[in-house]
């Protein structure tokens, strides 16, 4: 370091280390916003799903509930950093990143909770029961269904989501193990160039910011790896635009019009020829379009799981039925109809709330108004419809949105402006969101 650099970086690294004590005692606190009160009751609690919303539910219920029964109802035994997908996908962390362990590690030690090892398949709310996919019924007082958002590929004729990571087929969403393929597709395309592809759906879809996180990252890519005037980058959004917020939606498209980039609306993709390298999409003039491409990003269609959208829980009219969503009071995130049942997390049919912020700031809330209704009184807390975007747009650049329900911006940091890019949004993204995540898993935020 050059001696008239030192106070430079001095002070960037007391401005970093401070930053990250400020955001990970706002992200990781021991005590919620909501306090929930404790209570004797002998109940059973049955919680569908263990990703975060599940486990950090459980958690918090153990402390608030000490002689209740939880039981959680779930296959999956790894838990995912789904955050982090975009980051494994684009070269910039191991796949091992987004593996942090077990859902057993995350749970309470001594909690009255039984992990059930299979999948709902039906839910019977008039009689307070779910069926699993090994044909046990469960019974129980409350329910909370966290059981996350079904990818449906195979909406896609000729999607096989075994081939991602070869012929230049990618997808961040599936799985890590995906991620690090797709990674290997990327990588391989920032070196020669050519034509890219990346695709938006017209269904709600977890992380709305994720396809567009992965277009700046290959662009990124592709500009440190030699093939940036090799390539013809490409955005088709099913939608008329690419992003909810006017303003960060102009902003994207004109971010990518400066990178030399084509952006179609209203165009959605319907099949792929995967040896031929070949998509095609459906237009709104109704013409069609077809065209090789080098890489294509395939984000796809996404609804809620059929054991929700088939059953009685599920939205049965609105613009929320189409997916089978759950159909919950966003305030309260209580069940319409059903006051014992409650949702959390991607599966809710809300306005916002497919992302690991919201997930944060609902839990304390689903948590608060399920105590409520045990204790025989009306849910007293209210649901804004938080969520966040760390929207990337380059390696070491990102730009911290926060939104409600109105989508009226809430930044948390004053010293972050929303819109503008930051260095600091993106050691938020790449550095403080993770321990902050698994803080929220064991129930401390």
């Amino acid at each position: 370091m050059k001696k008239d650099e030192a106070p430079v970086m001095q002070g960037r690294r007391r401005f970093l280390a401070g930053s990250i004590a400020t955001a990970f005692a706002y992200f990781t606190g021991l005590e919620s916003a909501i306090a929930a009160q404790e209570s004797t009751k002998l109940v059973h609690i049955a919680i569908v799903g263990s990703g975060s919303a599940g486990i950090s539910i459980a958690n918090r219920l153990a402390k608030a509930l000490p002689n209740a029964k939880l039981t959680i109802i779930d296959k999956k035994t790894d838990h995912y950093y789904w955050p982090g997908l975009t980051l494994v996908a684009t070269g910039l962390w191991p796949k091992g990143d987004v593996l942090p362990g077990k859902n057993t590690d995350f749970l309470p030690s001594g909690a009255n909770i039984n992990l059930v090892k299979e999948m709902v398949v039906s839910y019977n709310p008039e009689q307070n029961e779910v069926t699993t996919d090994a044909g046990q019924t469960i019974k129980y007082d409350y329910l909370v269904v966290t059981s996350g958002i079904e990818y449906n590929y195979e909406a896609i004729a000729g999607m096989d989501v075994n081939a991602i990571g070869t012929n230049g087929l990618t997808s961040v969403y599936h799985s890590p193990d995906m991620a690090e393929k797709s990674w290997q597709a990327i990588s391989e395309y920032s070196k020669k160039g050519g034509k890219g592809i990346f695709t938006l759906p017209s269904t709600p879809i977890r992380c709305a910011g994720a396809p567009l996180k992965m277009t700046f990252l290959t662009l990124d890519q592709l500009k440190r790896n030699g093939g940036f005037d090799k390539a013809q980058m490409n955005f088709y959004s099913s939608t008329g635009g690419v992003f909810g917020l006017p303003w960060f939606n102009d902003f994207v498209i004109n971010r990518f019009k400066e990178n030399n980039m084509d952006v179609k609306f209203k165009t959605q993709l319907k099949s792929i020829d995967i040896a031929k390298r070949e998509a095609t999409f459906s237009t709104e003039d109704g013409t069609g379009l077809t065209t090789s491409y080098d890489l294509l990003h395939v984000v796809p269609p996404m609804r809620a799981p059929k054991s929700v959208r088939e059953s009685d829980l599920s939205w049965k009219e609105g613009g929320f039925a189409g997916g089978g969503w759950l159909a919950v009071d966003k305030n309260t995130l209580q069940h319409v109809k059903y006051d014992n049942v409650f949702g959390c997390g991607d599966v809710n049919g809300t306005p916002l709330g497919k992302t690991a912020a919201t997930v944060k700031m609902s839990v304390p809330i689903v948590v608060a108004n399920l105590l409520d209704t045990i204790a025989g009184k009306e849910p007293s807390a209210k649901f804004n419809g938080y969520t966040s975007c760390p929207l990337i747009t380059q390696i070491g650049s990102a730009m911290l949105i926060e939104f409600d329900y109105d989508k009226n911006l809430i930044p948390t940091f004053s010293f972050i402006n929303p819109q503008q890019e930051s260095w600091f949004a993106w050691i938020m993204k790449e550095q403080m969101l993770k321990p902050a995540y698994l803080g929220m898993l064991k129930g401390k935020v």
